[in-house]
């Protein structure tokens, strides 16, 4: 009579039996989640969470969090001398007095704690914080016997508060409509965008931030420019200036990561990797062309946004003497431009570009708007990586165009 067996990928035998007994779509639902529950982390306790000198440990490996995107940790208890060695970073200046001081200790210990939260490798810290009340957070919190600075019980609480009523809007978003909201989430039709189809709005994002002019050949000519150079001194006059580093501790930090010689040559090896030549153009490229998604958008922030990025901003903060701006400008790293319009790279013509393609998405592709225009009104949309806040368009912004565009979409008509 026959009989049937399933294994499992690696040929593993699970369950066998005869023609006539096949297994249930149930059953085999059943076997799924069995074979699955021993891969999942274990439960993560809200005590454990709020207890300073705890290392989250997923697969056997600490699961990191970070400050600025770069500056990163392994416990909460190790963000404290960090933020202690901030608070007196720039101490004498006279532009730092101490309320200054209390209010960076402030901001630190807040944007810590999320980010310990929010994590991008791992739900557990949020799942455990969301799914207990205020009165079991606050319980928790005063049974912890470790050194905790002024304001921990209350960021903890107010970050509670906040992702109760907010949701995160990311590719990896376990909510499906949070993951579509996401400028990363694959368009399999196309996105037109002036004048040039793209896979997600992502492409169109990173692609505007070359010229059209700008070739392969001349990002790989950049890239060996700025390796033969000391950026030493270079960051440490940003380092030094709490006028300049304060308010775009992001872009610092970015920038000294990029500016290793290591990153510079990674840059180079990637494209490549990629097989792309020197005569590409690097904007027409990262359009849709014969096959779509011929980069990831993972590919696009990575390979193709950070070398502008990097470009750009080392325009931006370089001295107007610096034989650096004229190589940059040169290659037309001195701003964005689109059409006749030229838009600096940290400005508000630009971030509003931002505004404009989610018109696009949101507004002229009804299947789109119907996903955005669902969620209910008392969540926030919110977007949080790792504590980066992307120095082209921050957080605070990227956050307040997605809640408009909600707006503009459940006031458009079908």
């Amino acid at each position: 009579m026959g009989s049937w067996v399933l294994t499992s990928g690696d040929g593993m035998k699970i369950l066998e039996g005869p023609a006539h007994l096949l297994p249930t779509w149930a059953t085999l639902a059943a076997v799924f989640l069995v074979l699955h529950v021993p891969m999942l982390a274990e439960p993560f306790s809200l005590q454990a969470l709020v207890t300073p000198s705890t290392v989250i440990l997923r697969d056997g490996q600490p699961v990191r969090f970070a400050m600025h995107g770069f500056i990163e940790f392994q416990s909460l208890a190790e963000l404290f001398p960090y933020i202690d060695s901030q608070t007196v970073r720039w101490k004498g200046s006279a532009d730092l007095g101490d309320a200054a001081s209390r209010n960076i200790a402030r901001d630190l210990l807040h944007r810590g704690i999320e980010s310990r939260v929010i994590s991008m490798a791992d739900e557990r810290p949020l799942e455990t914080l969301i799914t207990h009340t205020s009165e079991e957070l606050q319980k928790a919190l005063a049974r912890v016997k470790e050194p905790m600075p002024p304001g921990y019980a209350d960021a903890f609480l107010a970050v509670q508060d906040k992702w109760k009523h907010s949701l995160n809007c990311w590719s990896a978003a376990p909510s499906i409509p949070a993951r579509v909201l996401s400028n990363w989430y694959p368009i399999e039709e196309g996105i037109q965008l002036y004048g040039a189809t793209y896979d997600p709005t992502e492409h169109f994002w990173q692609a505007v931030k070359y010229h059209p002019d700008v070739t392969v050949g001349d990002v790989r000519k950049l890239l060996e420019a700025l390796e033969h150079r000391d950026w030493s001194p270079w960051l440490a006059r940003l380092d030094e200036d709490p006028k300049v580093y304060l308010p775009n501790a992001y872009a610092v930090e970015f920038l000294r990561h990029n500016l290793a010689r290591e990153r510079l040559r990674w840059f180079s090896e990637e494209l490549t990797r990629q097989g792309v030549r020197d005569s590409d153009h690097a904007r027409a490229i990262q359009q849709r062309g014969a096959v779509p998604f011929r980069f990831t958008a993972y590919e696009e922030k990575v390979l193709w946004g950070d070398p502008a990025d990097l470009f750009q901003l080392v325009f931006v903060f370089s001295p107007s003497d610096d034989p650096v701006r004229k190589t940059l400008e040169a290659e037309h790293f001195d701003g964005i431009y689109l059409g006749t319009r030229k838009m600096g790279f940290i400005s508000e013509d630009f971030r509003s570009l931002m505004l404009e393609i989610w018109k696009a998405k949101y507004l002229q592709m009804p299947r789109f708007r119907e996903v955005i225009r669902s969620i209910p009104t008392e969540i926030r949309l919110s977007h949080f990586l790792n504590d980066g806040d992307s120095p082209d368009i921050p957080i605070p912004i990227y956050v307040g165009y997605l809640n408009q565009i909600r707006e503009m979409a459940r006031t458009a008509k079908k």
